[in-house]
């Protein structure tokens, strides 16, 4: 469950990405933490993210986060990038990942499988079409519940 600051929280990291080149991907608020955690996570959309885009992202997200009030107690803000191994979700996301090894879970069995190794050829409104061995393979979208890079081979 998605904790109720996070969307105001992804709504005013966005612009503040934007403007440094980079891309919010995901956020997350741990109050099981003394102080709580909020950790953003970032992707640069030019190279790889390093740790110097965590720390421009930090210096000018943290005043701003302060001036909204959101967080009115302490808490500490992290930011990070997400890596590689994660779920795909945005359109810009399956096409920047054409190509790369998959993995595809469904919540039922599609022809015979609820989880489909392969190469990311493209997703549409209707399906996730993979590569297997040179094979285009059409997974039904609404069976569709995760799809993952499968970094344990290599692309």
């Amino acid at each position: 469950m998605v904790h109720p600051l996070v969307p105001p929280v992804i709504e005013l990291a966005g612009p503040v990405a934007e403007s440094l080149g980079l891309e919010v991907v995901g956020a997350v608020f741990h109050t099981n933490q003394h102080p709580p955690v909020l950790r953003v996570d970032i992707r640069n959309l030019a190279q790889d993210t390093s740790l110097e885009d965590c720390e421009r992202m930090s210096r000018s997200l943290e005043p701003i986060l302060d001036a909204s009030e959101l967080l009115p107690d302490a808490y500490v803000l992290e930011i990070s990038s997400p890596g590689i191994s994660r779920n795909l979700v945005t359109d810009r996301e399956f096409i920047s990942f054409k190509g790369f090894p998959v993995m595809v879970f469904t919540s039922e069995p599609f022809a015979g499988q609820t989880q489909w190794l392969g190469q990311l050829i493209r997703r549409d409104e209707t399906a996730v079409y993979l590569s297997q061995k040179g094979r285009p393979i059409a997974i039904p979208r609404n069976l569709v519940t995760k799809v993952h890079l499968d970094e344990r081979r290599g692309s």
